[in-house]
């Protein structure tokens, strides 16, 4: 009981039937060693007030579940214990699912409780004091762990066996080449820990520089921005950080996941890093785990990443160091934080950003990055490469994207050069994360492979990666994608879905998008990111533990897709990784997949430079 004397509590329902509340409290109550007198429901409020005064109680707590005439029931409850004098020396609290802190404020109640309040805050008004940490609710969260337990052993060993042919091949063929990208991640890195030991940068910028072209190089040479962009001053970056401050302060939201293991994450990226990170409060108070950082797609195809603070008048927020420390600054303690590296000419540079300014997470794939990503096979090797060696250097983990399917590369093709790649990260020493696309793809429409439900298409995905390795699985990006049409509630329920599927297939994480990300037409709100979250934590209650069973389909599709795996690998071991990657092999021009240009002809042999 904290130290505090046994109160006398009379618990009565303001209401003509609905009394569960009350008697969860009194439960909670007494164990503490509270003295309790419940009345039953439909007791008019003289008789209440006839009964705190009968059993001289020291706290009276009302309930109000019903919605209708709420106003007129408590203020006649009020002015009956004011008449009384019940209000000079009873403390009083009105809680219930009708009731709202304005309204019990506006009648003069000491106390307002509303849907969620744990018995344990009930308790500690009755004990004078405010909740203790892990009373209130959601006030237990902990910062999650992106550590898998997996042991990427190899289940289909011959699969394995092709998987490090195709490594060691790739391996030998970068071995010696270089890249502006590859050259100006080292300069960024020397350059972030130059100015950490107080050392002058000028050099180093000025060799940087000269490795840019374009936008980026103008911004070096002259100062000039790119179209959309605006220098953030002062005064706002100081005002969103003063109110991080505070909303970090504040107890942690509803929990989301409701005892699931397995992690949501959600992208931000309005082109504004205040926005940014006043959505990021937002996701933070409906408890998301982790946040990944969306950014332009013309920032992957520029040789060369810009400095300073910027807001962008479009999509994604533009990569620069000092915004990712901005938006690093403005996360919650409990939150993950992924800054994605995947696509573009800039890939091992934003590697050493986000080790460098305390990401958990990353994201690379050499294969959807050439084909759907716009950047040349070969460049993007490289570059690949080298961030997947700074990810192991940071220690941090990635997942390997294959959202190439969206362009409509079959899955076993997608899935064949995500395995490549995450299969040469543990060479080198990372953490991949394998990530199949959880959505309705370019391939399930036209092979109608979800015309008879959602499930057996998405649950083959992971049995075929569970035959094939024992390793961690993300499904996204994010989940539910093309199932979502302009109507918020069909989105949000298709996206919980999916995210239910997973957890039900037990993947380690899930990416989900707003409920208005597809069809938005312009900045996503906070109140579509909210409806989503709702909906997932909604299923994810609703399911619980229990199981999602696919058909026998399931498990046709998940061999079909193995021995598709395997055949692609196959040829992929005879003709090498990145002539594959111009060939088709992973993924034709017919298809959807088509070698990027960007960076064509810019790697260079070492010795070269």
């Amino acid at each position: 009981m904290s130290g505090e004397a046994a109160k006398r509590v009379l618990l009565a329902p303001l209401d003509p039937v609905h009394d569960v509340g009350l008697k969860v409290i009194r439960r909670a109550l007494e164990a503490a060693g509270h003295t309790t007198i419940l009345l039953p429901p439909d007791v008019p409020p003289e008789e209440i007030v006839a009964a705190a005064l009968e059993h001289q109680v020291d706290v009276v707590l009302l309930s109000r579940t019903i919605g209708y005439q709420v106003a007129e029931a408590a203020a006649r409850f009020a002015d009956l214990a004011e008449a009384a004098g019940l209000r000079e020396r009873v403390r009083i609290a009105i809680g219930g699912m009708a009731i709202r802190p304005e309204l019990a404020a506006e009648m003069g109640f000491d106390a307002a409780f509303g849907p969620g309040t744990t018995p344990e805050e009930a308790v500690a008004f009755v004990e004078g004091r405010e909740p203790a940490p892990g009373e209130q609710r959601g006030a237990t969260r902990r910062r999650p762990a992106l550590a898998p337990t997996r042991t990427y052993r190899y289940r289909h060993a011959e699969i394995g066996r092709l998987l490090e042919e195709i490594a060691q091949e790739l391996l030998a063929w970068a071995h010696g080449r270089l890249s502006p990208g590859v050259e100006r991640a080292q300069l960024r890195q020397a350059m972030i820990r130059a100015a950490r030991a107080g050392e002058s940068t000028e050099r180093l910028r000025r060799e940087y520089a000269r490795l840019t072209d374009g936008a980026a190089a103008a911004f070096y040479a002259r100062g000039d921005l790119p179209p959309g962009l605006r220098r953030l001053e002062a005064g706002e970056l100081q005002a969103i950080r003063r109110y991080a401050e505070r909303a970090n302060a504040a107890p942690a939201g509803p929990e989301l996941r409701h005892g699931q293991d397995t992690l949501v994450f959600t992208q931000y990226g309005t082109g504004c890093p205040i926005h940014d990170i006043a959505h990021i409060k937002v996701l933070e108070g409906w408890s998301v785990d982790g946040v990944i950082h969306f950014d332009p797609a013309w920032g992957a195809r520029t040789e060369g990443l810009l400095e300073g603070a910027f807001t962008h008048q479009r999509d994604g927020t533009v990569i620069t160091p000092e915004n990712l420390q901005h938006i690093r600054a403005g996360l919650g303690p409990y939150t993950l934080w992924q800054v994605r590296a995947h696509r573009g000419l800039n890939t091992a540079e934003t590697v050493v950003l986000a080790g460098e300014y305390g990401a958990d997470a990353t994201k690379i794939n050499i294969a959807y990055g050439s084909l759907s990503g716009g950047t040349d096979p070969e460049r993007l090797a490289v570059d690949g490469l080298a961030a997947m060696r700074y990810a192991a250097e940071y220690r941090l983990p990635y997942d390997v994207v294959t959202n190439e399917e969206l362009s409509g590369v079959p899955a076993h093709k997608a899935f064949a050069g995500m395995l490549i790649v995450a299969h040469v990260g543990r060479r080198l020493g990372g953490t991949p994360y394998l990530q199949p696309l959880f959505c309705k793809g370019p391939e399930a429409l036209i092979r109608g492979l979800m015309d008879a439900n959602h499930v057996d298409f998405h649950a083959a995905k992971i049995l075929a990666l569970r035959r094939i390795v024992d390793a961690p699985i993300w499904p996204g990006a994010p989940v539910g994608f093309m199932t979502h049409t302009e109507d918020r509630v069909q989105s949000s329920v298709t996206t919980a879905l999916h995210a239910a599927l997973g957890a039900s297939l037990g993947v380690e994480a899930v990416t989900i998008a707003s409920s208005d990300e597809a069809y938005s037409g312009g900045p996503i709100t906070a109140a579509s990111r909210v409806d989503t979250l709702r909906a997932v934590a909604e299923a994810l209650r609703f399911f619980g533990r229990a199981r999602i069973e696919p058909t026998p389909a399931a498990e046709s599709l998940a061999d079909e897709l193995v021995e598709g795996i395997e055949q692609v690998l196959r040829r992929v071991a005879e003709v090498g990784f990145v002539r594959a990657l111009y060939e088709g092999v992973l993924g034709s021009p017919e298809e959807g997949g088509h070698p990027g240009r960007a960076g064509r002809g810019t790697v260079y042999a070492r010795a070269a430079r």
